[in-house]
This record gives structure tokens, C-alpha cells and sequence, in this order.
């Protein structure tokens, strides 16, 4: 996309801005990324410290994760094996597509962070609905951590313990509620507390290697399948045209890696937008394979009776099975306090901007807030997991957020980013730019309506 010469919106100072304020955009960047300071100089003059390829596997890192585990269930809704196939290969024409353009608006705007692109190119309104958007997302996938653990730590203790239990004679430390919370407040909460999160850098690279084992458990268990694991029926179509449409939120949940695509695109040692194409093209190509090996697997090894999270599905004693559950509790172990600490960061940039507090007067105040603010959003997370065991309903709801940070934000950058420049004559080019902009925006606000209401009257009707 050729830049034309114009400004992007200037809105972005409401609000009294301050750019002390503009530190919490900072802490929205992935603790294995090292971004150089924010300078008009150093944008383009290669002063960063991450490779192509090293910028690739980040990438990765970052769009693989727990949501592997309810691919398979995707599929199903989907339809089967080619419809899924088929929704992921054309969803990941416009996820393409939206790294692009975040890193375009990036370096038009010398913004560093998701949010702030918003801000610059977007305004007050898109910049502070993304922020929202970012805290809702934050929140919801923490959500769906907790619950994971509690799916985990059920089949893992119900290998433990041996003896046969009659009806009502569960050991009270058994239960799913006290197994949650008493992982989530010696492990997660003391995580989450800390004011900087780098040294969970470490613990998230091995987190990743357990996303890759879990895969690998799924595919050889589909070549080589215990003979007490018979699919049900195998839907090859989908029973309605708008079922494919449910597998949508998951397929968004996947692959969204876009709030933390800008630093790591400035972290670049050149970042240029055309370099950044072939990165992301790249990352999207691996994590694809990787979502289409779990979810046509784990789909054809149980069909239509495959359980939201594909690791319900096998028993319970399965000891590579097993070991990939431990695995999959470790990655939410360490991505349950990165992403709480992206939410909390969000809500700190708007309680300063509200305030109209720079960070440097509100030190004094920062730790209680800190405080304060982790342990309501630790809380209220766990309670909410507690009482919503099914993981489908969280991810019908978070799915479509994501859509938003796909499609949504996206799309209006780059409409914003094309009307700003001042061009005597509009070409082609810059139709076709402005069309696939409102596209992407419209896609992006039907799959995350669609979906948004079908969760809300599922839930009603349950």
C-alpha cells in the first residue's frame, strides 16, 4: 500500500492527553519482544533487535495457544473436515491482511502499540471503544483459562484416584471448585501482583513447546488409535448454511495475534511493511497447519461426539494424554498473568486519561490501585469460572471480540489512513483500498454480532 503524503487524525490528543499517560500502551507488548524508545528517528532506521525470522516464531508464539484445544469442536460445527478447511482458508486471507495494514498505519502514525494505531489514525471514539474492547478480551480469555484448568485438573485427578467412587462419596478436595481455586490463589494470583512480567518470558517459551506436544499427542493418537476410541457419526456438510458460522469465534480466537503484532512489527530491525507481509504470511502458514492437524484429528478420531476441549475426549488414564494436559495447565499457568496484565494496563491508560494524572504524579497511588485492580479482576474472573463450566459459551463470546481486532479496527484504519492523504486524483488502487477496508469492517461487525447473539440466546435458552 503506497503512503500518500497527508496526516493521520489528529483527535488523539483529546481527552488532555499526556504523553507520560501514553506509558501503559508500553506494557501491551509481549515480554519477549525489546522494542527501541518511540522516536520519529527510529522508526525506520533498523535500530531494532528482532530478525525476519526471529520475528516470525513470535508471531507464532503468539497465535498459538489453549485455543487449539476447541478446533476439533470446530470443525464439527463447521460441518466436517473441507468446510473447516475451507472457513480457515478464507479467514486467513483477511487476518492477513490485517497484520498488514496495523503495521502500515504503524509507520504512518510512528505508533507503537494496537491501541495507540487506533488512537492516532481512528480518534477518540474507535481509540477508546478499542481500549474497552482489549480490557472485555483480557478479561473473557482469563475466564476461559481458569476453566480450562478446572477441565484438566479433573481428568488428571480422576486417574489419581483409583478407587471406585459410588454416588456422592467424591472426596471433598476433589471437587472442581476447590481444585480451581486453590491453583488459582497459590499460582496465579501471586503472578499476577508484580508491577513488570518480563521473567515470564522464560515459563511462556516452554509454555509453547507444550502447545506443540499437545498437537503431536493429537495426530499420533488419529494414526495410531486406541481401539476404545470409536468416532460417532462423521458429518461430512453442515446441518444448516448458518452453522458454519458458529466455528467462526474459535477460528478468531485462534489466530488472533494482532494487539501484540505492532510492537513486535517495531521491534523489527527493518520494519518495512513489505518484509512484515512475508513475516506474517509466514506465521499464518505454520499456525494454520498446526490448527488444521488438531482440529482434523481430533475431529475424525471422535465426530459429531467430540467435546468443546478435544482432551475431555480421551480417558482419563491415557498417560501421553495426561502428560499433555500438565502442559496445557502450565501454558495457562503463565498466560493467565500476561494477559491480565494487558487488561490491566488498558485500565490504568484510561483511569490516568480520565483523570488527567501523569504517571509521574500518581506513583504514589500506583501500588494500591495496582492492588486493588488485580485482585477485583482476579476474583471476579475465578468466580465467573466457577459457575460457567462450559468453555463453548466463553469462547462464542471472546471469539467475536477477536473478530473486532481482525476485521473491525483494521478495516477503519485503513479507511482512516487512505481518506487522510490529500491526492489530486483518487487511482484505482485507492478505491479498491477503501473498499476492502469498509469490507473488512463489515465482515468483521457481522461475525462479531452473529456470534454475540447466538451466545447470548443459546445461554438464554440453555
Amino acid at each position: 500500500m503506497a503512503q500518500g503524503t497527508g496526516s493521520i487524525n489528529s483527535d488523539y490528543k483529546d481527552w488532555e492527553w499526556s504523553a507520560d499517560a501514553g506509558e501503559r500502551a508500553r506494557l501491551l507488548q509481549s515480554p519477549s519482544v525489546e522494542t527501541v524508545p518511540k522516536s520519529g528517528e527510529s522508526q525506520g532506521n533498523g535500530l531494532g533487535a528482532t530478525s525476519a525470522l526471529g520475528a516470525v516464531f513470535i508471531v507464532v508464539n503468539a497465535a498459538l495457544g489453549a485455543g487449539l484445544l476447541n478446533f476439533p469442536a470446530a470443525f464439527n460445527m463447521a460441518g466436517g473436515v473441507a468446510a473447516g478447511i475451507a472457513l480457515q482458508m478464507c479467514m486467513l486471507i483477511f487476518i492477513i491482511g490485517g497484520l498488514v495494514i496495523l503495521a502500515y498505519c504503524s509507520q504512518a502514525s510512528n505508533e507503537r502499540t494496537y491501541q495507540e494505531v487506533v488512537w492516532a489514525v481512528c480518534g477518540k471514539v474507535p481509540g477508546v471503544l478499542c481500549e474497552v474492547a482489549i480490557a472485555v478480551y483480557t478479561f473473557g480469555t482469563c475466564i476461559a483459562f481458569l476453566i480450562i484448568i478446572g477441565d484438566q485438573e479433573d481428568k488428571i485427578i480422576a486417574a489419581l484416584v483409583t478407587e471406585p467412587e459410588e454416588a456422592g462419596s467424591s472426596h471433598w478436595y476433589t471437587d472442581r471448585k476447590f481444585t480451581i481455586s486453590i491453583t488459582a490463589f497459590l499460582l496465579i494470583l501471586p503472578l499476577s501482583i508484580p508491577k513488570e512480567i518480563g521473567f515470564q518470558k522464560y515459563a511462556s517459551s516452554l509454555s509453547v513447546i507444550g502447545t506443540w506436544y499437545v498437537t503431536a499427542v493429537i495426530i499420533i493418537k488419529y494414526i495410531w488409535p486406541d481401539k476404545e476410541l470409536v468416532p460417532v457419526e462423521i458429518p461430512t456438510s453442515p446441518s444448516t448454511w448458518t452453522a458454519v458460522f458458529n466455528a467462526m469465534p474459535t477460528i478468531c480466537f485462534g489466530f488472533q495475534c494482532h494487539v501484540s503484532s505492532v510492537p513486535v512489527f517495531n521491534s523489527m530491525k527493518q520494519p518495512e511493511v513489505k518484509t512484515w507481509g512475508a513475516v506474517v504470511t509466514a506465521a499464518m502458514v505454520i499456525a494454520l497447519f498446526v490448527y488444521t492437524g488438531t482440529g482434523v484429528c481430533g475431529f475424525l478420531t471422535f465426530g459429531a461426539g467430540v467435546e468443546q476441549d478435544v482432551l475431555l475426549s480421551y480417558p482419563s488414564n491415557d498417560i501421553p494424554v495426561a502428560l499433555a494436559r500438565a502442559f496445557i495447565i502450565l501454558c495457562v499457568l503463565t498466560s493467565y498473568p500476561i494477559l491480565h496484565f494487558c487488561g490491566r494496563a488498558v485500565l490504568e491508560g484510561l483511569w490516568l486519561r480520565y483523570t488527567g494524572v501523569t504517571v509521574e504524579e500518581d506513583v504514589v497511588r500506583e501500588r494500591r490501585r495496582r492492588l486493588l485492580q488485580t485482585i477485583s479482576w482476579f476474583l471476579l474472573t475465578l468466580l465467573l469460572a466457577l459457575f460457567i463450566p462450559d468453555i463453548g459459551k466463553v469462547i462464542s463470546v471472546i471469539g467475536g471480540l477477536a473478530a473486532c481486532f481482525i476485521f473491525v479496527f483494521p478495516g477503519l484504519c485503513l479507511i482512516q489512513a487512505k481518506l487522510s492523504e490529500i491526492q489530486e486524483t483518487r487511482a484505482i488502487s485507492w478505491w479498491a483500498q477503501v473498499s476492502y477496508g469498509v469490507f473488512m469492517v463489515t465482515l468483521g461487525a457481522f461475525i462479531f454480532g452473529q456470534t454475540t447473539a447466538n451466545a447470548i440466546f443459546v445461554d438464554l435458552t440453555a
